[in-house]
């Protein structure tokens, strides 16, 4: 039988991809916080763009706050 042997991860990539996926995150976080901002300062925000603003940014919020 054979076997292909996978190169194991280093933890220094693998922390280095946690990392760069929770700046990422970080980021659309921001871009979202500031999406909800400008549409509540909006003469007649839509409620229903910001009702879905504020569950994407959830949605990340949750994702940043799971374990690794």
């Amino acid at each position: 039988m054979i076997y292909s042997q996978v190169p194991a991860t280093p933890m220094k990539e693998t922390a280095s991809m946690q990392n760069a996926h929770f700046s990422a995150l970080s980021a659309k976080h921001s871009v979202l916080d500031q999406r909800i901002a400008a549409e509540s300062q909006r003469p007649q925000p839509d409620q229903l763009v910001l009702a879905s603003l504020k569950k994407q940014k959830l949605r990340i919020k949750e994702e940043m706050a799971r374990p690794s």
